[in-house]
């Protein structure tokens, strides 16, 4: 007797996506480079201004300019992950970087992470457009899938995560030891079929009209991208939220790494 289990949705037409390249990608507020040695100095000294962004990353701080630069060439210079730089457009300097990772074409699944903002690209249009850049690239390719990993006590990254429109997937429990401790991996992504709404609210929040004379936004990002959300992180919905806000609506964004596993 054969019994007819369910499956999933035929995919007609479909194919898997190109890898991503290393062109640049410029925006409004900021330009990605991929990321080299040459991006060693001023990334350190804008690094230099907060510690608090390496707290979740498995890696850094360096101790010098020359550390850095090492590590980009031997860690941070591959395909995947594939490394970039953000060059904020009003200072010229490079002040974080951020990546693909996970890169699974035969999936049409993709991650960003590595995301390691310094204080001075933090709470700027820049570092959310930074963002979304890498986001519109994914859905432009043909990827059917977009991540965003974190550990599970970084708050502001969660915060982020649903900012930027990504639903809420749930934790995975001790999913990682990072430099000794335990980490608890909370899961966020957006879908193919989400994409135009998506792409339509970071249009309308990131257009200068957003912004009044002070440099303030006039409407959230997060009240534009809210009624995307397939489900909302229930972590959020308690806890004091006082200090999380900032000048752009964007959370306080320390250094990040959304990764499962580099091995």
């Amino acid at each position: 007797m054969t019994q007819d289990l369910p499956l999933g949705a035929p995919l007609p037409g479909w194919s898997p996506p190109p890898r991503p390249d290393r062109d640049s990608l410029a925006g409004w507020y900021c330009r990605l480079e991929p990321l080299s040695r040459d991006h060693a100095a001023e990334l350190h000294a804008a690094q230099l201004l907060d510690g608090s962004i390496w707290t979740y990353l498995p890696y850094g701080p360096f101790p010098d300019e020359a550390a850095l630069a090492d590590w980009i060439a031997r860690d941070a210079s591959g395909a995947d992950p594939l490394f970039f730089a953000v060059r904020e457009a009003v200072s010229g300097r490079a002040l974080g970087v951020l990546s693909y990772l996970r890169i699974a074409p035969g999936a049409g699944s993709i991650e960003i992470g590595h995301v390691n903002f310094s204080a001075p690209l933090q709470r700027r249009p820049a570092a959310t457009e930074a963002v979304t850049l890498l986001i519109g690239r994914a859905f432009a390719l043909g990827y059917r899938r977009l991540e965003w990993k974190c550990n599970a006590l970084n708050r502001a990254s969660r915060r982020a995560a649903e900012r930027y429109g990504l639903s809420y997937e749930g934790v995975f429990r001790q999913a990682e030891v990072v430099k000794g401790r335990n980490r608890d991996t909370a899961w966020f992504a957006a879908i193919d079929a989400e994409w135009p709404a998506l792409k339509a609210a970071y249009e309308t929040w990131l257009d200068p009209a957003n912004f009044d004379a002070g440099g303030r936004q006039i409407v959230p990002l997060s009240e534009l991208t809210r009624p995307i959300l397939a489900a909302r992180d229930p972590a959020l919905a308690s806890g004091p939220e006082a200090g999380l806000a900032s000048r752009d609506g964007r959370p306080d964004n320390p250094g990040e790494h959304h990764q499962e596993d580099q091995g």
